[in-house]
């Protein structure tokens, strides 16, 4: 009996949303074909040019900007951004600080804040 070892590949939509980066925005190459686990790894290893382009740069999809702009990808819809952004765009949304920003991320404080909480109850309810 051989142990016959298969390559695990994933589509190139999984692979973006691992590396973090808006799939779109790729190169035709990467977004046409399947990228296995030790390509993947190799990529996030030694990232090539067009990936740390688009780290720094964007297109961001939805949850690189929610992070970067501390609100929920809920939250972004509600405010209306339903589009990747580039960095600088994000940017500019921190600077202006739009109403809908600042209500977005103190409701999102608020969810971290209860969060924290429940996990601090079970820690207590475990330990009692």
């Amino acid at each position: 009996m051989s142990s016959h070892q298969t390559t695990q590949t994933m589509k190139a939509a999984t692979a973006a949303k691992k590396l973090g980066v808006y799939l779109e925005a790729t190169p035709a190459e990467f977004q046409k074909g399947d990228v296995s686990r030790a390509e993947l790894n190799e990529l996030q290893a030694s990232p090539p040019e067009w990936l740390r382009e688009l780290r720094a740069n964007g297109p961001h999809p939805r949850p690189v900007v929610a992070a970067r702009l501390g609100v929920s990808i809920a939250g972004l819809a509600r405010g209306g951004v339903t589009e990747p952004l580039t960095t600088e765009q994000i940017e500019t949304l921190k600077k202006d600080s739009p109403e809908w920003l600042e209500k977005e991320r103190a409701t999102q404080a608020e969810v971290r804040k209860e969060a924290e909480r429940i996990k601090n109850n079970k820690k207590n309810a475990e330990r009692d």
